[in-house]
């Protein structure tokens, strides 16, 4: 051997070593990727099995069959949706997972990242919260949710029942999801509802 390979080569660590990181782990962010209808599960069995992290919020629904039989079912919260954490030179490697469609588009045609902040309120969150798909709504009382994991978020006010809801919306890909929130955990916004 020679004297050259018998060193050991030690790395900075810290901040120093975030140098020596690969580009795509330093610039990762999170897109909306498009799927094929009713294809979300197997598009993210295919992303676990390629070792790519991706979000895949579901909530359950109970339905009854025609015989009468009733089971319980978890769907996906925005249908037609899943969220991944890649680097711009992984893109190419999810655009290959079958059922997928495209990246969700910003201006000029290049995908639009997500907020970081609002993946993860929504990974803590949602878990926690009973939530449920809701038509797009953009018109309302809106209010901030001060407490809890989705603290910070924003949305509009929704009464059902005995119960508030407040309609959370993904302005990206243009989907609502409600979640039950305690009147004391909101804090208005605006005074009054807008006339539609």
């Amino acid at each position: 051997m020679s004297e050259v390979a018998q060193h050991d080569i030690v790395l900075p660590s810290g901040e120093a070593g975030r140098e020596c990181l690969p580009e795509s782990q330093l610039t990762q962010k999170w897109f909306a990727v498009y799927t094929a209808p009713r294809h979300e599960k197997r598009v993210s069995q295919y992303l676990s099995l390629k070792e790519i992290e991706h979000y895949l919020p579901l909530y359950q629904t109970q339905r009854k069959w025609s015989d009468g039989s009733k089971v319980t079912l978890d769907l996906p919260l925005f249908p037609g949706y899943l969220f991944v954490h890649v680097g711009r030179n992984e893109r190419v490697r999810v655009l290959q997972v079958p059922g997928v469609l495209t990246f969700v588009g910003g201006t000029g045609g290049q995908p639009a990242s997500l907020p970081e902040a609002e993946i993860d309120a929504l990974r803590a969150g949602l878990p926690q919260r009973h939530a449920e798909p809701h038509p797009l709504l953009t018109v309302g009382q809106r209010a901030r949710i001060r407490s809890g994991a989705l603290a910070g978020m924003e949305g509009v006010v929704v009464r059902r029942k005995n119960s508030l809801r407040v309609v959370l919306t993904m302005e990206l890909i243009q989907r609502s999801v409600a979640v039950e929130v305690d009147e004391a955990e909101l804090e208005t916004l605006d005074s009054e509802i807008p006339s539609s």
